[in-house]
């Protein structure tokens, strides 16, 4: 996240993004809520069961912009819902909207 001071670690999927939390848990995820394996809503819920889990500010981000989505992703333990495409002023709007710039 240039610009933003963020250390960044990417994940490939859903149960690689969960495994890197079990290992180290970060402050903030930028979710996508179309991964393979294990969908971004999956991988939120299972998230928010960890241990420490409920601590990170979760940014859920997707195409599936419907009132029906992002009422699914708020109620499932995100923190804030940002439609692609995105630019990095909207990013760190969002992400000053919870409490992280």
């Amino acid at each position: 996240m240039a610009g933003m001071q963020f250390d960044v670690t990417e994940a490939a999927d859903g149960a690689e993004a969960l495994e890197a939390c079990r290992k180290a848990m970060p402050d903030v995820i930028l979710l996508d809520w179309n991964m393979p394996v294990m969908n971004g809503l999956d991988f939120l819920r299972a998230l928010r069961r960890e241990t420490g889990g409920k601590s990170p500010k979760v940014v859920f981000c997707s195409t599936e912009t419907d009132r029906d989505h992002i009422t699914e992703a708020l109620r499932s333990g995100a923190d804030e819902f940002v439609m692609k495409p995105f630019d990095t002023d909207i990013l760190q709007s969002k992400f000053a909207e919870v409490g992280l710039v």
